[in-house]
């Protein structure tokens, strides 16, 4: 009993020491942090595009400078695209690729991985950024501004530098740490789901999204759907002669209204905190092709959120059943009914376990490292957790800097303390949780 004592209090000041080496490794390069996420944020690596290719690029390079166990790959498109159960793209690309690095364990610990994406949505109308650059990567006294700053390239900086700090330090770690960085999460889950697909798993996974610092160990899942709805054609001096497709639409969409407030009526309990948890949005509209005509075709496009535990074929059917009831009800869809397709991103939605010790060594961490209290809760958009949590087995939680609520709008930024406090407790979770050997 003597010996196990003095084992166990062996083992507490050697990772005590280990951690506060690395607390004081992140406070050393502060500067650096902050200027690292200010330099990539200026790399518009917005979905699909070049950019998208390039920082994989960069980072599998700087991943081999920290001497991590590096893999890149480009992903086979063709192959990946075509798998049945593929969750869905809504950009071309011509090339994508999968970048992983590993530090090895010196033990038979558990491994951790930290998954990160890359990608960032388009910066929108630029008047709405007031005259700033949408990719400036400003850096003002507590925060970094720019498009992706807080979705989430902050959340990949701070577990870059995590990581950097370990193999810096030498870290002896037990079990392997691994480090992904991602493509298309944006837009489906493409870079992810290849991660898997190339074998790639680990005992538990931090997905550092956007949580304020919050634990979210669940997220609802989103799925993107076109109604397209027929009309009839003719001048508009005689419009009462066609059908209008706008017309039609509208009980339509008064039909989509109404089944969001019948699916919300009943939240998960980790969905409390959102007033609409798995909302339904029409977020682009298409009709006609001549002002001086009625409209005999209207295409919609939208996004129908899915809740947690629900499966993809149910939350379907629910809209689907929705549209043709609208379309029972009118004269014209009756004998003409709208189409429900399903294209683009199917985000399932996803929940770790949550006795899972992934929820409480970052739980602790953060503690460690930060006054602010902390929450747990499901967000209520789609994310590569449920690839991971489903696909790959591997408990998963969104654990990271920034307000989730400033993602995709203009103005976009990221505190400057959560960015360090995600860095200092990302980096101790990678202790606890590995073990020392």
């Amino acid at each position: 009993m003597k010996i196990m004592t003095n084992l166990a209090y062996y083992t507490s000041r050697k990772r005590d020491t280990w951690r506060f080496r690395l607390l004081n490794y992140v406070d050393e390069h502060a500067t650096q942090i902050v200027e690292d996420l200010a330099e990539l944020v200026r790399m518009p690596s917005v979905s699909g595009s070049d950019n998208e290719i390039g920082i994989q690029h960069l980072l599998s390079d700087r991943m081999t400078t920290m001497n991590l166990d590096v893999d890149t790959w480009q992903i086979p498109l063709e192959e990946t695209l075509a798998e049945p159960d593929f969750p869905g793209v809504e950009v071309d690309r011509s090339e994508a690729w999968g970048v992983v690095g590993r530090i090895a364990g010196r033990g038979t610990g558990p491994s951790l991985m930290l998954n990160a994406h890359v990608d960032v949505v388009p910066a929108g109308d630029l008047l709405a950024w007031e005259g700033a650059d949408p990719f400036s990567g400003k850096v003002t006294a507590n925060t970094v501004e720019g498009r992706g700053a807080c979705d989430m390239k902050a959340g990949l900086v701070a577990s870059l530098w995590a990581v950097r700090g370990i193999t810096e330090l030498n870290v002896p770690l037990r079990g392997d740490l691994v480090l992904a960085t991602v493509v298309g999460e944006e837009d489906g889950g493409l870079g992810t789901y290849a991660l898997l697909r190339r074998g790639w798993r680990a005992d538990a996974c931090v997905i550092p999204e956007p949580t304020s610092l919050d634990i979210a160990p669940a997220s609802a899942g989103a799925l993107t759907f076109r109604i397209t709805v027929p009309g009839a054609a003719t001048h508009a001096s005689r419009r009462l002669s066609g059908v209008s497709a706008i017309d039609k639409f509208i009980p339509i969409f008064s039909a989509l209204r109404h089944l969001e407030k019948q699916r919300n009526a009943i939240k998960h309990s980790l969905a409390t905190r959102w007033e609409l948890p798995i909302p339904i949005e029409i977020g682009k509209i298409a009709a006609g092709d001549w002002a001086s005509s009625v409209p005999d075709t209207l295409k919609a496009e939208g996004r129908m959120g899915v809740a947690i535990g629900e499966d993809i074929p149910t939350a379907r059917r629910a809209l689907e059943e929705a549209v043709a009831d609208a379309c029972r009800d009118d004269p014209w869809l009756r004998v003409h009914p709208a189409t429900v397709e399903w294209w683009g991103g199917q985000f399932a939605s996803g929940i770790t376990d949550l006795d899972s010790s992934i929820i409480s060594t970052v739980h602790r961490c953060h503690a460690d490292v930060s006054r602010s209290p902390q929450k747990m809760w499901a967000t209520p958009y789609g994310s590569d957790l449920r690839l991971m949590q489903g696909m790959g087995s591997v408990p998963t939680i969104h654990y990271g800097p920034g307000d989730a609520g400033l993602a995709h709008g203009p103005r976009e930024y990221v505190p400057i303390d959560e960015l360090l406090n995600a860095t200092r407790a990302l980096a101790l979770s990678a202790i606890d949780h590995c073990g020392l050997s």
